[in-house]
């Protein structure tokens, strides 16, 4: 029993240092691989992932394999996945070898059984997916589209489709990024420039509308110099309306 609790202080360090060198290692994988989300993951990229990740928690705490070897394999696996995302990018062939291609469930408002045994995929699950999209009634779709990282494309029947600015013969507004102009009772001076706009001009709206510049947990600033300003509030009490 006793053995369970002692601790080998070199053994101890060796392992806290293959963590660290381990995650710098993932993090610069991860870098050089791109940003995606785990739902935007392709069937080759989740294999990749899952690989990766098992090398690193091998070399972290796998004290008898040698740490080079761990290390040489996250090398190698990101370097592969690498090397498929240039050429996949170069060759259709190759994208819809590894990355796949959309199958569509739905067509003219008919569900394809058979391509919903193909990606095997039944019914439930293919309402289940329409419904996360917020189609509860499947004779609003016209057509649906399995995409290759699992995600369910749809397009609506055109009575179904919502109406645009372009329908309703409505002029457009102009549209653009909202810049963070203060963050945390600190004003950004760059973000600040970049809407052309200076420190005497923000300082002014503030007292215009009333506002102390320590007292903002956040502000904001649009194309159309409209100024949002978020208070602090941790002494105000926080009512749970849904509760």
């Amino acid at each position: 029993m006793e053995m369970l609790y002692k601790i080998d202080s070199i053994g101890f360090i060796e392992v806290t240092v293959r963590c660290l060198i381990s995650l710098i290692a993932l993090f610069l994988v991860t870098k050089l691989l791109g940003k995606k989300q785990v739902s935007q993951l392709s069937l080759f990229d989740y294999v990749i992932g899952i690989s990766i990740g098992n090398f690193a928690a091998e070399s972290s705490v796998g004290i008898d394999t040698p740490f080079l070897y761990g290390l040489l394999s996250i090398v190698i696996f990101g370097g592969i996945a690498y090397l498929v995302s240039i050429v996949t990018m170069k060759s259709i062939v190759l994208r819809r070898f590894f990355i796949g291609v959309p199958t569509p469930i739905i067509q003219n408002g008919r569900i394809l059984e058979k391509n919903l045994k193909k990606v095997k995929l039944d019914i439930n699950d293919m309402l289940e997916e329409c419904r996360n999209n917020n189609y509860f009634d499947i004779s609003e779709i016209e057509y649906a589209l399995l995409e290759a990282n699992g995600k369910l494309s749809i397009l609506p029947k055109g009575e179904y489709k919502n109406p645009v600015i372009k329908d309703l013969n409505l002029k457009p507004q102009k549209q653009g990024l909202c810049a963070n102009v203060i963050i945390d009772g600190k004003i950004m001076f760059e973000n600040l420039k970049n809407c052309k706009k200076d420190k005497e001009w923000l300082l002014k709206e503030l007292q215009v509308k009333g506002y102390a510049l320590q007292n903002i947990l956040l502000a904001t600033l649009d194309i159309s110099d409209k100024l949002v300003i978020y208070e602090r509030n941790l002494n105000k009490k926080i009512v749970n309306v849904l509760e």
